[in-house]
């Protein structure tokens, strides 16, 4: 395979009338040892946040070997790429033939659920199965998080104690899991939502052989710099070990956007400017689906070099026909860009890649592989500690 020094160089080989996504293996390969190196626990990719066999196999290849499956699609994918990876089928609302192949067919032993009545339907399912690892969805707070997660599952902490005690009687392990939202800013995030676990678990009396922390863990966006992960583990590791669990209790993570994010960027072309609004080929519909329906800012650079003028606040519209394929931003970028010049959106390796349709005959894009840095990284040691600021309350 053809490797490319960077986006730039993508440009002058292609000259791409088409969205081009710009893939770094090394970048992903590296956040993923991070992971298997750092968590005191079990890290699983959550699969939902970028599907991609190409980059699938890479976490595996770097030691990621738990992976949360929501969907039969997804533990069949992974299934037939990876078959010696554990799958955990954390969806809390699943079909009973779902669960029946997940469970016969391709070997899932862990679920989630936040219903007596998902309890009953992974009962029926498995036929009453012994060998079961069940985790009871607790809901927490989002509210350090840029996108919340706490209204669609999740049992209430008032009850959570009778789920516990009637889980408990169907599985070989008990565990809590919880979803913190989406790009949480603080690791106090994690300490709120297990003091939460703490509770529902003196409340319940039953024995908890696993805490599953979820997802949430973040990425480096304009606007929106995290602490050091090393915080969040550092103090997700301390309250895991005050629990009053198992004492062969296991700490698990979904870590989705935080593994897969760097791994990809964009090269789209600017098609028509008007004042501050550029029309480029891509947009609500493929990619940058974040950009328009949560205002997400997504790091962006000008690949011409001949683009000497200061940065300004940009706009975009994307290529379909719909007024809502719009993306307020705003994206700094050289005031003297014009229609034909090309732009990189970095860090769309996390959700904008696998939301990514065919609306109104859009949504052709070629990948390619490059060999440079991503626009902003957790995992390269260049950052300066946020400790020092009014962010993060020292660990030291």
């Amino acid at each position: 395979m053809h490797i490319y020094p960077d986006a730039k160089a993508v440009v002058r080989a292609l000259a791409p009338d088409e969205p081009v996504i710009c893939n770094r293996p090394q970048a992903a390969a590296r956040a993923a040892r991070f992971f298997a190196e750092n968590f005191p626990g079990k890290s699983m990719y959550a699969v939902k946040a970028n599907p991609s066999p190409e980059l699938l196999q890479i976490l595996w290849d770097s030691g990621i070997t738990h992976f949360d499956v929501a969907s039969i699609a997804e533990v069949r994918l992974v299934r037939g790429l990876l078959p010696e990876a554990t799958l955990c089928f954390m969806h809390p609302v699943k079909t009973k033939s779902a669960i029946a192949e997940a469970y016969k067919v391709h070997g899932v032993r862990t679920f989630s659920l936040d219903t007596h009545d998902e309890l009953a339907k992974i009962v029926e399912a498995t036929e009453g199965a012994q060998d079961l690892n069940l985790l009871v969805r607790l809901r927490v707070s989002s509210e350090h998080s840029e996108l919340s997660l706490a209204a669609k599952f999740g049992t209430d902490l008032i009850d959570a104690g009778s789920l516990l005690q009637a889980t408990r009687q169907h599985c070989d392990a008990l565990g809590i899991c919880f979803h913190v939202g989406s790009q949480a800013m603080t690791p106090f995030a994690y300490v709120q939502a297990l003091e939460r676990v703490r509770v529902a678990i003196v409340e319940a009396a039953v024995t908890v052989d696993i805490i599953d922390v979820g997802g949430g863990f973040p990425s480096s966006y304009p606007g929106m710099e995290p602490p050091p992960l090393e915080d969040y583990f550092a103090l997700i590791h301390r309250h895991f070990e005050a629990l009053p669990i198992s004492y062969s209790g296991e700490l698990w993570a979904e870590p989705g956007r935080a593994l897969c994010a760097e791994y990809s960027s964009m090269i789209v072309k600017v098609e028509k400017r008007r004042s501050d609004e550029l029309y480029i080929n891509d947009g609500a519909y493929g990619a940058l689906f974040d950009a328009a329906h949560v205002a997400w800012r997504f790091p962006v650079r000008a690949l011409e070099d001949d683009l000497t003028q200061p940065l300004e606040e940009f706009a975009f519209y994307g290529p379909t026909c719909d007024d809502a394929d719009y993306m307020k931003g705003p994206f700094m970028l050289p005031a003297d860009i014009q229609a034909g010049d090309f732009i990189e959106i970095g860090m769309l390796g996390a959700y904008g890649a696998a939301m990514k349709t065919r609306f109104n005959g859009f949504g052709v894009a070629e990948a390619v592989v490059v060999a440079d840095e991503p626009m902003a990284s957790l995992y390269t040691g260049e950052r300066k500690d946020p400790r020092a600021s009014d962010n993060v309350v020292s660990l030291r």
